[in-house]
């Protein structure tokens, strides 16, 4: 009697199954059968080193971890010698009777075990023959049993004795005293100083930043700075918005934002960073979202026929799990996970609580006719009532993850962080929390310290950045964290994509020109930063120069007082028929105001200075005869200092004072006998001249903004060949290994020639020395000065007197070089 022959399946429906390969079964196998049999082993077989590894490779996928394909289970050696849906699948002490051995060995080409995958050679079914034969041996420390979910419930571990006096220090000098290890002396302040800035703001530090700290005597200099940085609330949120980014999937344009099947969280993300808002509540707010941040959950509505694992509520459930939790159910919307325990049932039990009405599973794109009960990923945290309406259902979602029983949740975050700043997590691979930490006190310890103090991530942050582990000398990484790898010191990282431009940004002053996703307001909001807006006025000397006055020269003057030296300072004038413009004497350079319907752009930030400024400018009414004549100028000032960020609007209005033919030195302010308030004639929008667009067309091609952060704004070609993701998946990790296609960008990229084109320029116009270049980029590039060599071959490319071309393929040198590439 051969066995029963079901109905042939194929593609990935068979994945689906047959009701179960056991299930297929005959009473007896026939003499036929038995003769295909490969033979018995003929030695003594070892469980451990013989039968186990037979077992994990092609029989726990299905058959254990709580997994029981077919009715049958092997956790232990009980399961697999009970009773699978059609009868007994093992006869201890006869293999040839065995069901268990016909289905891997293939008597029957319909009911093959495992279903997918490699089969079993013949030695391994006879290995498998022998060890039934020999009466099913087992090793009791051995289970193939689903095993207890770790990283779950909260724990707070004493410190350890030492004496260190800081608590994360307390952890590494155990961790050294059981592996005969001793660390290392931290880095110098040079390098600290560089790695901390990049991690904190994502920027190089300034030149005379970094002289002043390295100056400090203070023996707590190093938390002193690290505090600083972190309360720098602007420059945090815009270089933290990278890494959220990535991990809520969120970005400015891409698939799904012009049709409305993606929304973005920007504005919210930005705020929810600069404010620092407990990380709880940050986390209520994504699972049970509001107006601003309805985006993470949303995921993206994608066109056409789409597999069941992409729907919205899907997608919600693998956000969820994955960013939150640490668990990636990507395999599990589509069938029970073959890498881990997580099942379907499990994956379609959370996305029904998104889901507005009951959810369907469906297995491998079959339709099953089932649905899940609503549940979350761990329902020993909580249950979620399946009758309550779908905003109610989310309010409980978010109540359950963000409950203190959730030990996972804190865990999670903790162990970004801290992989982030030193390039490996405590758990790996980040995305399976299930692994158990190289050092479980210390994770536990710092996710217990996250909850006790308000769920505040700066804190955390801090003190990690201020722990020996993170100021110990960097080292090389291995590709893949092995288990028997060893902390030796922070990874050695490439910049980001973001960091590397943002860099470049700091060398050649060429920065993005506009924020995006609604960030644009928020950069002149928030604390730390002054806004104004001053409406420029049309002026003249005279009243009615708007309706026509007498050919003639007049002089405007205005003081202006700055906090500091401005890092942004731009004109934009427009003037009938002609002007020129100085600040404090000096006449600025750029594109002149001869066509009063186009703006004339100056950069007046060489000329202005800490204190009183002197604005003049010198405008001609040409012609014959009347005519009209005005002058109008809008600046878009910027300084920083201390207290933060200010924005100065400085315009044409009633303040300024006018004087016909003016003579002398008056350019440089002073005495201003004889002069007038200048007549204000209108506004902008003001007939005949009407310039009002032309006017709001050039200042939004300048930057009012800043340096504005590459994190505020979509990928550019440099950038995704860096490897800034697109965002459409979640995006834990990025890779860190180079790539033909990042060697042909940073060799031959079109968007890497331009800025350093743009950059050279800027710098030939600022510095006329080339010695003063060349050490300027080397203290901003690698926060040092350049050596002997470095220097007498840098200004073999500049010049003494810098050239434009030579100070390029300088600036590309300095890029290139690993020490500029690599947080170290």
């Amino acid at each position: 009697m051969r066995f029963p022959r079901p109905i042939p399946r194929s593609g990935l429906a068979g994945l689906a199954g047959l009701l179960g390969t056991f299930a297929a079964l005959a009473a007896e196998p026939t003499p036929e059968a038995i003769r295909q049999l490969p033979p018995a082993a003929t030695r003594k077989v070892d469980f451990i080193r013989d039968v186990q590894p037979i077992l994990d490779a092609s029989c726990v996928k299905c058959h254990g971890r709580g997994k029981s394909k077919g009715g049958w289970r092997l956790d232990t050696r009980a399961d697999v010698l009970g009773t699978a849906d059609s009868g007994p699948a093992v006869v201890l002490g006869s293999s040839e009777r065995s069901h268990l051995i016909h289905l891997v060995a293939g008597t029957d080409p319909d009911s093959v075990m495992p279903e997918k995958g490699k089969r079993l050679t013949p030695e391994e079914v006879g290995i498998l023959r022998a060890w039934i034969d020999q009466g099913l041996g087992w090793d009791v420390s051995v289970t193939f049993a689903k095993p207890p979910v770790r990283n779950l419930d909260p724990r707070m571990p004493e410190l350890p004795k030492g004496r260190a006096k800081h608590p994360l220090d307390r952890f590494l000098e155990a961790y050294g005293r059981q592996r005969n290890w001793t660390p290392p002396k931290p880095v110098e302040d040079r390098l600290f100083a560089r790695r901390v800035y990049l991690d904190t703001v994502g920027m190089l530090p300034g030149a005379e930043e970094l002289d002043a700290f390295q100056r400090s005597r203070s023996p707590d200099k190093r938390a002193q700075l690290v505090r600083t940085l972190l309360s720098d609330r602007q420059r945090y949120a815009q270089h933290w918005l990278t890494f959220w980014n990535d991990l809520l999937r969120n970005d400015y344009k891409g698939t799904g934002y012009i049709d409305g099947g993606r929304k973005q969280i920007s504005r919210w993300l930005y705020t929810a960073l600069r404010d620092n808002t407990p990380y709880d509540r940050f986390v209520r707010e994504l699972v049970d979202p509001g107006e601003g941040s309805e985006g993470f959950t949303k995921g993206i509505v994608w066109r056409g026929t789409v597999n069941a694992s992409m729907t919205p509520s899907m997608q919600a459930a693998q956000n969820i799990g994955q960013v939150l939790m640490g668990v990636n159910l990507k395999c599990a919307s589509c069938h029970d996970s073959f890498i881990d325990d997580w099942q379907l049932g499990d994956a379609y039990g959370l996305a029904g609580i998104y889901a507005d009405g009951p959810l369907e599973m469906v297995l491998c794109d079959r339709p099953t006719g089932k649905t899940a009960p609503l549940k979350f990923l761990f329902p020993e945290l909580g249950a979620v009532d399946p009758k309550a309406p779908r905003p109610e259902r989310l309010r409980q979602l978010a109540g359950i993850i963000t409950r203190k029983e959730n030990g996972r949740l804190s865990r999670t975050v903790v162990n970004r962080l801290w992989a982030r700043l030193l390039g490996r997590g405590l758990v790996e691979p980040l995305d399976v929390m299930q692994n158990a930490a190289w050092d479980p006190d210390l994770l536990d310890w710092l996710a217990e310290d996250l909850v006790a103090h308000g769920w505040d991530l700066k804190r955390t942050l801090e003190l990690i950045l201020t722990s020996r582990a993170y100021q110990l000398p960097s080292v090389d990484l291995p590709e893949k964290p092995g288990p028997d790898d060893v902390f030796t010191g922070p990874g050695i990282r490439r910049l980001t994509a973001e960091q590397f431009r943002d860099a470049l940004g700091s060398l050649t002053g060429v920065w993005q020109e506009r924020p995006e996703g609604g960030l644009d307001r928020l950069l002149l909001e928030g604390t730390g930063t002054a806004v104004s807006s001053t409406e420029a006025f049309w002026i003249w000397g005279d009243p009615h120069g708007a309706t026509g006055v007498p050919p003639g020269t007049n002089g405007f003057l205005r003081s202006l007082v700055l906090p500091a030296v401005p890092t942004e300072a731009t004109f934009f004038v427009h003037v009938d028929n002609s002007a020129r413009v100085f600040v404090n004497g000096e006449r600025l350079r750029g594109v002149d105001a001869s066509d009063w319907s186009q703006s004339g752009i100056y950069d007046a930030r060489p000329r202005l200075k800490a204190g009183t400024n002197w604005i003049a400018v010198e405008a001609v009414n040409g012609g014959d005869g009347p005519n009209p004549a005005g002058l109008l100028l809008h600046a878009r000032i910027r300084t920083a200092d201390r207290k933060g960020e200010r924005v100065h609007d400085l315009a044409t209005d009633a303040a300024w004072m006018a004087v016909s033919a003016p003579t002398g030195e008056w350019t440089r302010g002073g005495t201003t006998t004889g002069w007038k308030p200048a007549q204000v004639l209108g506004g902008a929008s003001l007939a005949p001249w009407n310039v009002a667009d032309a006017l709001a067309t050039a200042v939004a091609g300048r930057s009012p903004y800043g340096r504005v952060r590459t994190s505020l704004t979509s990928a550019d070609p440099l950038q995704l060949a860096l490897g800034r993701p697109n965002r459409e998946q979640v995006t834990t990790v990025r890779q860190s290994i180079a790539t033909t296609l990042q060697a042909l960008e940073l060799t031959n990229g079109e968007t890497l020639s331009k800025i350093l084109q743009q950059g050279a320029g800027k710098l030939v116009e600022k510095h006329s020395d080339g010695r003063t270049l060349v050490e300027q980029v080397f203290r901003q590039a690698l926060s040092r000065p350049p050596t002997r060599e470095e220097l007498r071959v840098s200004l073999g490319l500049v010049g003494s007197r810098p050239q434009k071309e030579g100070v390029e393929d300088f600036l590309w040198s300095v890029a290139m070089l690993p020490e500029f590439q690599l947080t170290l």
